[in-house]
């Protein structure tokens, strides 16, 4: 068997089948203008591949109960847009108050709220700006789930009921002392401990910090998945 290449001039075969009967041998010989023009088209579809965001990788399983968010699993294989979303959820979480321990000893509990609100926002936006040709696959919108579910039943619910109360009731001992008014000069680490439900808030803070550090942790381990 052969298949046959031509040009001006010449024709040769790009592939030949030849079987010799003194041998008893099976001879398959390719050209290298077929040989090239395979890895040609391999690397091309590769190419358009990982450029559409397609490339598969080893299946990855995201357990919203780990984080604190639902009872649901996702099991999927992250493409390359996927580890490029986990990067930039991740890198926020890494670089804010958010995505670390609190250390209320030192920590300011009001910086620690402006921290998540602008994580908040920051994650929003980035959502928003996934390509809608992105969001139609499976593991981009499992990440993306687990993301707004992350900043509805994660976040939202702790700054709705805490956030106003205790930035009202703080501004106003911060005022006292502004104004001459304070009994002593306290540290704001000192006067945030004084708020009447200061063990209730910091309890519930800690629970949605330990779910968040893990939801860090999470989007680490997808980014780093082969």
């Amino acid at each position: 068997m052969t298949i046959m290449s031509a040009t001006a001039n010449h024709i040769s075969p790009l592939l030949s089948l030849a079987w010799d009967n003194d041998s008893s041998n099976l001879t398959l010989s390719l050209s290298l203008v077929l040989i090239i023009s395979t890895f040609v088209v391999v690397g091309a579809v590769i190419l358009v591949r990982w450029w559409l965001g397609g490339l598969a990788f080893k299946k990855f399983e995201i357990d919203q109960a780990e984080i604190g968010v639902g009872n649901n699993k996702f099991r999927f294989r992250p493409n390359m847009s996927d580890k490029q979303i986990a990067y930039a959820i991740w890198v926020e979480l890494s670089t804010r108050k958010i995505g670390i321990a609190i250390d209320f000893e030192d920590d300011v509990v009001a910086e620690i709220y402006d921290s998540w609100f602008e994580f908040f926002s920051v994650t929003r936006e980035l959502i928003k700006g996934v390509p809608v040709s992105k969001v139609r696959r499976d593991s981009t919108q499992a990440i993306i789930k687990l993301s707004i579910e992350v900043l509805n039943e994660g976040l939202r619910p702790h700054l709705t009921k805490w956030q106003a109360r205790f930035r009202r009731w703080y501004d106003k001992q911060l005022k006292k002392y502004d104004d001459g008014e304070g009994a002593e000069v306290l540290y704001p680490q000192q006067i945030q401990a004084e708020f009447p439900q200061f063990q209730e808030l910091k309890v519930d803070m800690e629970r949605v910090n330990q779910a968040l550090m893990r939801y860090r942790a999470k989007m680490r381990e997808l980014v780093m998945t082969e």
